[in-house]
């Protein structure tokens, strides 16, 4: 599954592969996760068609499983090869292994989450943006609260809009405890 949305995206979304649903309709994001990410991206004013959607792997891991890195080393370079065609000005990483991928450096979404910065990604700068993976939420429902908190400073990253959204509050981190908690466990 290559990837899906549209090519002259100025925001690309990258998560982590194929799930389920992906793997029997060969897009992205359309399971619960993906039901999800379109709400988060109405509540900004955006829709699916004005983005674009790829993961970093582009098969299902057997068993719906992590990926290995061998998979991700395998695939990584279609991904970089994916965000040099779109051209994206942010490139919004969903979850731990798209973030750690294109950041190339090992910290976790917990740390990272909602704090842009500046990289270049397929011999391009761009505004890479961590988010949770939607499917946090799924999980751990007090999650959609920082999600969405971080969404909401998606349009003034994209330069939509003249008033900047401060990152989220000190009072989301008690949901990020309890995300981080869950991270480790491996649940996203």
């Amino acid at each position: 599954m290559f990837g899906a949305g549209n090519a002259r995206a100025d925001l690309m979304f990258v998560g982590e592969a194929p799930g389920f649903h992906e793997d029997k309709q060969g897009l992205p994001f359309v399971g619960q996760a993906g039901k999800l990410l379109e709400k988060l991206l109405a509540q900004i004013g955006m829709q699916r068609s004005d983005v674009y959607i790829a993961n970093v792997l582009k098969c299902r891991p057997p068993g719906n499983r992590n990926p290995l890195p061998d998979e991700i080393e395998a695939c990584e370079s279609h991904l970089f090869r994916q965000i040099e065609l779109i051209q994206p000005a942010v490139v919004a990483t969903l979850g731990n292994f798209a973030t750690k991928l294109l950041s190339g450096r090992p910290l976790g979404i917990t740390r990272v989450h909602g704090q842009e910065q500046e990289t270049t990604i397929g011999g391009r700068s761009v505004l890479l943006y961590p988010l949770y993976h939607p499917a946090a939420a799924l999980y751990t429902p007090a999650m959609l609260t920082v999600l969405s908190a971080d969404f909401a400073r998606l349009p003034a990253l994209l330069g939509r809009s003249s008033e900047p959204v401060p990152p989220a509050e000190p009072a989301l981190k008690l949901v990020a405890a309890q995300a981080a908690a869950t991270e480790q466990l491996g649940l996203f």
